[in-house]
């Protein structure tokens, strides 16, 4: 499989998917005018990547902001790992926050509960 790597903009998060390490970071701002035609290539490749994941994917999410649109589809992203973890595979998802940022705090705990799988929160 090929490796993501999606530089951020203004409006869209810095992607780096590494199907060898089983790597994966979203950072930045997620406001992308179409959210669909940005995020269906990175749904797709996640359900490719879950017939032979790696033996453990750490996700790392430390987003500084994301609208409406984009929590559903960070949501996906987090159900999509939730099925590679309940077929027995080991994932851990950490999710990064500024000590500042109450939204992004709750937002995590949101998705924490929202998902089976483990799930650390990070201040920094």
């Amino acid at each position: 499989m090929e490796q993501i790597n999606i530089t951020g903009t203004d409006e869209t998060p810095n992607i780096t998917f590494d199907p060898e390490s089983g790597h994966f970071e979203l950072s930045g701002k997620s406001l992308p005018e179409d959210v669909t035609t940005f995020y269906n290539p990175i749904l797709d490749w996640l359900d490719k990547y879950s017939s032979k994941p790696s033996s453990e994917t750490k996700v790392t999410f430390k987003m500084d902001y994301f609208n409406t649109a984009s929590s559903k589809i960070l949501l996906d992203i987090l159900m999509k790992l939730e099925e590679i973890h309940e077929k027995g595979n080991n994932v851990l998802i950490s999710w990064y926050f500024r000590a500042d940022d109450e939204d992004m705090e709750e937002a995590g705990e949101e998705y924490g509960d929202l998902v089976d799988v483990p799930f650390e929160q990070v201040k920094y």
